[in-house]
């Protein structure tokens, strides 16, 4: 879990940094007495939580907070100040919490027990899909999920590239199958990759991360927790674990945001 911190007051930045340090001793935790830099910090390497100082030069924790929400809407404010008339606009923005000084390590530690987004795998998610670096798909267990065929698992793969955007057969073949002339063959094959991959999704009880209907194919997303998924709302856990390589067996796969 990545979290940030900032307070222009240099000896009230210290005690909000060691509190939240004891709070959650295996967090990556940074803290900043600029707003502008912890901007370019959760636009770079993204946040789960940023206990922003409310009462500060310049731009306040609420003004900073709306730049945040911007960068990334699930990302968890929580407020630190020593002032109470700023709580009505702090909640408008729907903050994860709020805490008065003097922080205590006490006090971080019941806000991050109640998160607004909870930082943990989707309790809901059929399979956990792996898009950085080779494409993989996991069952909630952790085991491989078995494809019977390895075309169909790249259907599977491609659909997750398009996030939830329906595609029709033939544009799916022609992604895979690049040049290659649509014709009768090539549906009739299709159709095939298509039967097999339903297969090993309902073999695993996941038959509803593909929504299918009149010759075209999507995944759910919602059906998923996927690595892909997580960077495009800047997730810090995802936005670090990507290393320049997408879905790297296939060919077709651009990485795009």
């Amino acid at each position: 879990m990545k979290m940030l911190c900032v307070d222009d007051e240099p000896l009230m930045l210290i005690m909000l940094e060691k509190a939240v340090r004891e709070a959650a001793p295996d967090a990556d935790i940074s803290a900043f007495r600029y707003q502008e830099d912890l901007l370019e910090e959760a636009k770079k390497n993204g946040c789960d939580v940023a206990f922003l100082d409310i009462h500060m030069r310049g731009m306040n924790g609420v003004e900073l907070a709306k730049e945040l929400k911007a960068v990334n809407p699930k990302m968890n404010i929580i407020f630190v100040t020593g002032f109470s008339e700023y709580t009505g606009d702090a909640m408008k923005l729907h903050a994860s919490g709020y805490i008065m000084k003097p922080v205590t390590a006490e006090e971080v530690k019941r806000e991050l027990s109640d998160l607004r987004f909870p930082i943990a795998p989707k309790k809901d998610a059929l399979l956990r899909v792996q898009c950085f670096g080779n494409f993989d798909v996991f069952l909630p267990n952790g085991e491989h999920m078995h494809f019977e065929r390895s075309r169909s698992k790249e259907i599977f793969a491609y659909l997750v590239h398009k996030c939830g955007s329906s595609c029709t057969i033939k544009e799916i073949a022609a992604a895979l199958f690049e040049d290659e002339m649509y014709d009768q063959k090539q549906l009739n094959y299709m159709q095939q990759l298509t039967h097999s991959l339903m297969k090993s999704l309902r073999a695993v009880g996941a038959e509803a991360t593909v929504v299918k209907s009149f010759n075209s194919l999507a995944v759910n997303p919602d059906l998923l927790d996927c690595d892909y998924y997580r960077f495009k709302e800047l997730d810090a856990g995802a936005v670090n674990s990507y290393e320049n390589e997408y879905m790297s067996q296939y060919y077709w796969a651009d990485f795009f945001i």
